[in-house]
């Protein structure tokens, strides 16, 4: 590998030169190493470029790393995942994307994620993005995710996008059966003419199913964000949905937390707070010897961990 993918690799899924567990390395649209384990069976598709990810029931304690990574300009990649878990399987899915351009030309990937939870399953989704590159072209990270969880499952998903990425739109749509359980937790950074959507979309159709879905993001300079949050409660169910922006310059962040409760026994909430960082907390933070630009990537630093 070249250092350009070695250090994309370290940024989106804290690669050391090996992968413990299952693995599939993207690269400009190309398979650039894979590895099975005897409970995840990691397939090519015959229709589409991307995997077929197979979990068997009852694995417990692994893990799987699907990383892409684009590492130059004129690169348009698109890819198909879907994930199978099996009946009582515990496991991690690693998913970053990283995407790196030198030149004017355009950097950009699109992946399509499936997820199918079979009863009493739990997957941790972890999936980090990240651009770098000193060319003008554009950053572009768009990703999709489809989750179907049936009963009693759990799906986890921890989103980041940790810097660097010009234009994302992320989208994320998830069905929940009975006792089903969604949390989410994105992390989102834009700088400069950076502009980023956000638009979950949640429904509640099994009795028992809950859904926590929270967002923590900070807008500097000119960058743009947009988020939009539904939660449907279609049963006896819980839900819950956040997002807490800190901006600062000419950044502009709009949100749009939205419930629809089809159920008398539906329990849905909404909470969206957007401030610039308080004075007081940059004045405590220079009392002990920070400056000011430091004393701020501090307090983003934390809201952001």
């Amino acid at each position: 590998m070249d250092n350009v993918t070695e250090n994309l690799l370290r940024l989106v899924s804290d690669w050391d030169g090996k992968y413990k567990g299952a693995y599939n390395i993207r690269v400009d649209g190309t398979c650039a190493g894979r590895q099975s384990s005897d409970n995840i069976a990691i397939l090519s598709k015959q229709d589409n470029p991307g995997l077929d990810i197979h979990i068997r029931p009852g694995t417990k304690d692994e893990s799987v790393s699907i990383p892409a990574c684009v590492t130059h300009g004129n690169v348009d990649d698109l890819v198909y995942n879907d994930f199978y878990v099996g009946e009582n399987a515990d496991v991690t899915i690693v998913a970053g994307c990283g995407v790196h351009t030198e030149t004017g030309e355009p950097a950009r990937h699109n992946g399509i994620h499936r997820f199918f939870l079979a009863p009493g399953s739990k997957v941790k989704y972890i999936e980090k993005h990240v651009g770098t590159g000193k060319g003008v072209g554009l950053r572009s990270i768009d990703p999709v995710t489809e989750a179907f969880l049936e009963k009693d499952a759990l799906l986890e998903m921890d989103t980041s996008q940790i810097g660097g990425v010009d234009r994302t739109a992320r989208r994320t749509e998830c069905t929940l059966g009975e006792g089903a359980r969604l949390i989410i937790r994105e992390r989102l950074l834009t700088e400069k003419e950076q502009t980023a959507v956000t638009v979950f979309k949640v429904e509640l159709n099994g009795d028992g199913s809950a859904a926590d879905v929270v967002s923590r993001s900070v807008a500097r300079d000119s960058s743009r964000q947009e988020y939009e949050s539904t939660i449907i409660g279609n049963a006896r169910c819980t839900g819950h949905t956040e997002c807490d922006a800190i901006i600062s310059g000419k950044a502009q962040v709009d949100a749009s937390p939205r419930l629809f409760a089809r159920n008398e026994d539906a329990a849905l909430i909404h909470e969206a707070a957007i401030g610039k960082i308080a004075g007081e907390q940059i004045l405590k933070l220079r009392t002990l010897g920070l400056t000011e630009q430091e004393a701020e990537q501090k307090i983003v630093e934390g809201f952001l961990s």
